[in-house]
């Protein structure tokens, strides 16, 4: 099933100062809006897409493809990874390595 994991070019950092975020990435750094949806706002970076949304605090997330989220999910767990966060409705289902990365599953 390792092959079948592929990452998108987004990364996701959530923080609960989303304008101050917003203003940081497009008036210091010079990054272009490329989305506003509710609390997420998307920036094009080059080769990676950086969305911030309002929320807790997390570490910077990762963004990988699956054939099949809730299999994938059920061997990671299996292999020693946690849960973080999940919302079908979103959809979003943070996952942490036994490693310390985090990362959502995403279908492809």
């Amino acid at each position: 099933m390792a092959d079948s994991v592929r990452s998108s070019r987004d990364v996701i950092v959530r923080t609960p100062d989303l304008q101050a975020a917003a203003e940081f990435y497009q008036k210091v750094l010079g990054l272009t809006v490329t989305e506003r949806t509710g609390n997420i706002i998307g920036f094009e970076t080059g080769a990676l897409q950086l969305f911030v949304e309002q929320g807790d605090a997390l570490p910077v997330v990762l963004d990988f493809l699956v054939p099949d989220v809730q299999a994938t999910k059920a061997m990671l767990v299996a292999a020693g990874c946690t849960i973080v966060e999940e919302n079908p409705n979103v959809p979003r289902c943070y996952v942490r390595d036994p490693f310390g990365l985090l990362f959502n599953l995403g279908e492809r």
